[in-house]
């Protein structure tokens, strides 16, 4: 039996019942409250805000500030619902520069609390409004110095259905500290204390820099892995700081946006992020990220959620396009290179060295290793700072050393060539080219019944980078030709090994086919650990190695390079 619905009559809600759906939207737990009274407190000209909180904000937030303050009737009218001093015109919405600017949020917490409010311009008295559930008690004067005071004490005494579903106490704090670093994070100018049930969890001063203020919010050890990012596309401009490949892990990373020193939630452009660092990191990891993201105000609308948490850009593919290209080339500097030493100790913001020039390099026929397309690497400390004329030496068999100006740089000689044919390798699949070697005795292989079918699966990459591969019967296959990335290159281990990986899915997780076959085949095409190189094979590797898109990173997100600044090596001898 189905239940009807009586028709009624159209009605205007009660001003009360209006601003609790307004709290509804704005207003859901304590640290809404405290995202909103601090936004109010920074568009108000503050240069220190002070946020203390009692039970997780549940039976007390209080917001205080030294802004601009408010005279007695601004702060009554402040209490009405779309009471604003951020906007007067619809054309204002465009490119407004404020964090708050709807004028609900006042008469939202208010309407939901013990809510008072004591403000002072600085040159009348000072005033104090005190609200119980959205009803006026009392507007008395009151000593206060110039600034403004929010106490709202007792969220959602008169919803008991809403107060319910608040958290623990500890849930609830925690997520007030998030809303109180993001917003330190988004005002290094401005000084932040945040204090729950009186231990001081947060205090810093204004006027901070960026690694210094986010190593206060994240952490020391968060930030020494961090590299900084600074690129322009057009009017777009994207700065910030980004995760090392060799630090990102599957969990655990932090990711921070801002437009125009707004704080929102983009998952489209963290993808663009994570896209340029595609042959930089293992496939599943989830590099740390803060981008500071500037635009016209006019090709951004931040009026398109009811917290402001999401924005629209007019020009969506140019922002991803400079997302992207920023963390690609902050990736190819050697800032991105693993380093030795105290993180405290090393400036997070190290100027980009002038273009160093590379000798000519020797003719074709002479290098050991192919050359490579000339690369713009101008940030790069290559060997000598002047050009390759420093010694380079082998340690171990494995390690290619030699001195920069700043300190002394060791290189993976096996994940060095690795990143070297993978690149080569991508731009001649995407070409299409083939650069096999006929062998004058073909070569016959025998495979498992998987391989084979990974052969066939894979044939036509096998046949772009050089392999040509025919069927001999039963589970032998033919090589009538063969790559030929380098004099050491062992043709009939690198294609058994090859296979193997791609029929077991060794190096799985890549999302792009040919990416995934390039990664493989220039993991077991590459020099290995243990071989020895004479001094114009290392000095070929380099030169060929600052040439590639990204250096410091071979294709699995391990380091290739490994700096020691002259800095640390100095404080190890005690000489600092």
């Amino acid at each position: 039996m189905s239940a009807t619905i009586s028709p009624r009559r159209i009605s205007i809600l009660a001003d009360a019942v209006a601003n609790q759906i307004a709290a509804g939207e704005v207003v859901d737990r304590p640290a809404s409250v405290v995202k909103e009274l601090v936004e109010n407190a920074v568009d108000a000209g503050a240069r220190h805000v002070r946020v203390e909180i009692a039970d997780g904000g549940k039976n007390a937030v209080i917001v205080s500030d030294d802004g601009s303050g408010m005279t007695r009737e601004d702060a009554i009218l402040a209490l009405d619902r779309h009471a604003t001093s951020k906007i007067v015109t619809a054309a204002d919405l465009v490119g407004v520069a404020t964090f708050g600017f709807r004028g609900e949020a006042l008469p939202a917490i208010a309407s939901v609390s013990r809510f008072s409010l004591a403000t002072s311009t600085g040159q009348d008295d000072a005033t104090e409004v005190v609200v119980t559930g959205g009803r006026v008690d009392r507007v008395i004067s009151v000593a206060r110095q110039r600034g403004t005071t929010v106490t709202v004490r007792n969220l959602f005494f008169n919803t008991p259905a809403r107060r319910k579903f608040l958290r623990s106490v500890a849930s609830e704090a925690r997520a007030a500290w998030d809303v109180i670093g993001v917003l330190a994070l988004s005002r290094p100018d401005v000084g932040f204390e945040f204090v729950t049930d009186e231990a001081v969890r947060l205090a810093v001063p204004p006027g901070q820099d960026e690694p210094t203020r986010l190593a206060a919010i994240w952490g020391r050890d968060v930030v020494a892995t961090l590299i900084p990012v600074r690129h322009a596309v057009g009017p777009v401009a994207v700065e910030g700081m980004i995760q090392r490949p060799a630090e990102a892990r599957p969990t655990g990373r932090r990711t921070q946006l801002f437009v125009n020193g707004r704080p929102f939630r983009d998952p489209g452009l963290i993808r663009a992020a994570e896209a340029g660092y595609r042959s930089a990191i293992a496939p599943g990891d989830r590099p740390t990220v803060l981008l500071r993201i500037a635009v016209p105000p006019v090709d951004v609308d931040v009026n398109v959620h009811p917290a402001k948490l999401e924005v629209r850009f007019r020009e969506r593919y140019a922002v991803d396009r400079a997302v992207e290209e920023a963390v690609r080339l902050a990736l190819g500097s050697l800032d991105a290179a693993t380093s030795i030493g105290p993180a405290a100790e090393r400036p997070l913001w190290r100027p980009v060295p002038p273009a160093t020039v590379l000798v000519a390099p020797q003719p074709a026929a002479e290098l050991p290793f192919p050359a490579a397309p000339a690369a713009d690497r101008s940030g790069l400390d290559r060997p000598g700072g002047r050009g390759m004329t420093a010694p380079v030496i082998q340690l171990h068999r494995t390690y290619l050393v030699y001195e920069t100006g700043d300190g002394v740089v060791f290189v993976d000689q096996h994940s060095a060539h690795e990143r070297v044919i993978y690149e080569q390798v991508m731009a001649e699949l995407d070409a299409g080219q083939v650069s096999g070697q006929r062998l004058l005795l073909p070569i016959t292989v025998e495979l498992t019944d998987e391989e084979l079918d990974a052969v066939e699966r894979y044939r036509e990459e096998l046949t772009r980078v050089g392999f040509e591969v025919e069927p001999f019967g039963g589970r032998s296959v033919v090589l009538h030709a063969v790559p030929t990335p380098h004099p050491r290159f062992d043709a009939t281990a690198c294609f058994r090994e090859l296979v193997a990986d791609l029929a077991r899915g060794r190096f799985g997780g890549w999302a792009n086919r040919l990416e995934r076959f390039a990664a493989t085949y220039a993991c077991r095409a590459a020099v290995k650990a243990g071989t020895p190189l004479s001094e114009p094979e290392m000095r070929a590797l380099l030169h060929r190695l600052f040439e590639t898109e990204l250096p410091p990173h071979d294709v699995h997100g391990r380091s290739t390079i490994v700096s020691v600044p002259f800095d640390e090596l100095e404080r190890r001898f005690g000489r600092r």
